[in-house]
């Protein structure tokens, strides 16, 4: 098994590798993914380590079988449609019933890490929808 070193989320090391840096439209600004575990049709979940750069941040989204946001560094934020925006820190989690629009990511002036948990995945992986606007990400209340 390869070991994967450990890299700092603002001013305390994060337990799990920061991963890869990616570059996919369905994300704001600067994001890292480190996916976990094995892709299979037994445990019916994906599991990855997400941290984003001040300001980044998903696009709206939902998960047909539901999510969990374990948040591991950093304050960030989780919106579902509809609803105002919550702020998440370390120690904070979020359970996401299967479709519920949403979106979650980092403030504006710090890091942000998750453990995000998709699950039931044989019902269907996520659907990504249109990015949260500029507009509606300086609308929160910080």
């Amino acid at each position: 098994m390869e070991k994967k070193t450990n890299k700092t989320i603002g001013q305390s090391a994060s337990v799990f590798a920061k991963g890869e840096k990616i570059n996919s439209s369905n994300f704001t600004g600067t994001v890292w993914v480190n996916m976990m575990g094995r892709t299979d049709s037994i445990m019916h979940a994906r599991i990855g380590n997400v941290t984003f750069e001040p300001g980044a941040r998903t696009n709206w989204h939902s998960h047909p079988g539901g999510q969990i946001l374990l948040i591991t560094g950093g304050k960030g934020y989780y919106q579902a449609k509809g609803e105002p925006a919550r702020l998440l820190c370390r120690g904070d989690y979020v359970e996401i019933p299967p479709n519920i629009v949403h979106w979650h990511g980092a403030g504006p002036d710090s890091e942000f890490a998750h453990i995000a948990i998709s699950l039931n995945t044989d019902e269907g992986g996520v659907i990504w929808l249109p990015p949260v606007s500029d507009e509606e990400y300086r609308s929160i209340k910080q």
